[in-house]
């Protein structure tokens, strides 16, 4: 079992800059690969930046070169670096834990909102 929790998220402005953060608990976390994922209202949950156990990364094309996910194993926590915010970042912000060899074995943070306004 691995709990999560974010935190981190609020109101910026365009062009602002937030960094999420979710701290894991409960399992060895070196085993799971991250994930954010975001869902805005009306819309399906999309994945935004994901890191392996390995640390590699894989971003969505609306975020890539704004934003920049990361791990500290020793901490058990994943952050997310958020830059040059635009409106359309607007949405529920969630962490996500997949375990790298079991199948089916995944968990879910209680999510994060993140507003862009001005």
């Amino acid at each position: 079992q691995v709990q999560l929790v974010e935190s981190g998220g609020g109101l910026v402005q365009p062009g602002g800059s937030l960094r999420l953060t979710c701290a894991a608990s409960g399992s060895i976390f070196s085993r799971y690969n991250m994930d954010w994922y975001r869902q805005a209202p009306g819309l399906q949950r999309e994945l935004v930046a994901a890191i392996t156990s390995a640390r590699n990364t894989n971003y969505a094309d609306s975020v890539k070169g704004r934003f920049t996910i990361s791990r500290d194993n020793a901490k058990n926590t994943v952050y997310l670096q958020m830059n040059s915010l635009k409106p359309e970042d607007t949405a529920v912000y969630y962490c996500h834990a997949a375990h790298k060899a079991l199948v089916g074995v995944d968990y879910w943070g209680q999510g994060t909102q993140v507003t862009v306004s001005s």
